[in-house]
């Protein structure tokens, strides 16, 4: 881990990377792409050591009421936020002013704010926002090493569910010839379905590789999967996006699925849901749900 000195801490979205940098190990991440120029050793933690007071700073000086949202480039729940705490006191923040929170994680680890999650939800709109892409577990190991399982992010939905916290899956990515099978898909959904999820994001079956994260996309192949990177390289060359080749089949069984359980998975309409603020002691509260 090192520090830094933040000049900001809210994006022009209000989203916010209290860390950059993972310890996740998921061999698939985009974020250690040469495109977000970042200057040190991926699993090196940067802590922005001035985030929680330029985010008072901030929400103070703040008109309008709005969602603020993590883990868009950095899982909030690392495991160095045991040791620093940013995300809770973050939370702390957003919950003593009277924003709304929405957060992306594959951890377990989110449960341990979850008096702050029902709090932020009792007045606004808390929501969290899951990664389910891998049903069988020693695969999943494989391919995000260091987070929790999927049966354990399963059983964290479940529990935010009976504590009143709206749930979102993202179905992403699902990589060609390791996990595109009906039976990933339809085991990921039977969870979906049993906990109860709001909504699924999902932009097809496939991952999306570019430079910086490709070339450890390949390494983790050639250590976990011989073969497979020729077969990438033969299949897609240096495309952007690799998709599987039994998408639209895939595809149909999730959107069937999904009708048929009341889930949403409409892409636009859980963004417009997850962005939106809403006040429900003045009676606002969407309805995608």
């Amino acid at each position: 881990m090192h520090y830094v000195k933040a000049k900001g801490i809210l994006s022009a979205g209000n989203g916010m990377n209290l860390y950059r940098g993972c310890s996740h190990g998921c061999i698939y991440c985009d974020s250690r792409s040469d495109c977000y120029h970042m200057e040190h050793a991926f699993e090196d933690i940067e802590i922005k050591e001035n985030a929680i007071e330029l985010l008072e700073s901030t929400l103070k000086r703040k008109r309008n009421k709005c969602m603020i949202g993590t883990g868009s480039m950095t899982d909030p729940y690392i495991p160095a936020e045991l040791e620093i705490g940013n995300v809770r006191k973050a939370l702390e923040l957003i919950d003593r002013y009277g924003f709304g929170a929405t957060l992306i994680t594959k951890s377990t680890r989110v449960l341990k704010d979850i008096d702050l999650l029902r709090s932020i939800n009792e007045k606004t709109k808390c929501v969290i926002q899951m990664t389910l892409t891998t049903f069988d577990e020693a695969l999943c190991r494989k391919i995000e090493p260091n987070v929790s399982t999927t049966r354990e992010r399963f059983e964290a939905l479940i529990r935010l569910r009976k504590a009143g916290i709206p749930v979102v899956v993202w179905l992403t990515p699902i990589l060609p010839f390791i996990n595109d099978t009906e039976e990933n898909l339809n085991g990921i959904l039977d969870y979906c379905i049993e906990a109860g999820v709001s909504g699924i994001i999902c932009f097809g079956m496939g991952v999306t590789l570019r430079e910086g994260s490709r070339e450890h996309f390949y390494d983790c192949l050639d250590r976990d999967f011989p073969g497979m990177k020729e077969k990438y390289i033969r299949t897609f060359g240096n495309s952007y996006v690799a998709g599987s080749p039994d998408n639209d089949r895939l595809m149909k069984i999730f959107h069937r699925r999904c009708g048929e359980n009341g889930i949403l998975h409409d892409n636009d309409k859980i963004f417009a849901y997850l962005s939106e603020f809403e006040d429900k002691r003045a009676g606002e509260q969407l309805s995608w749900f």
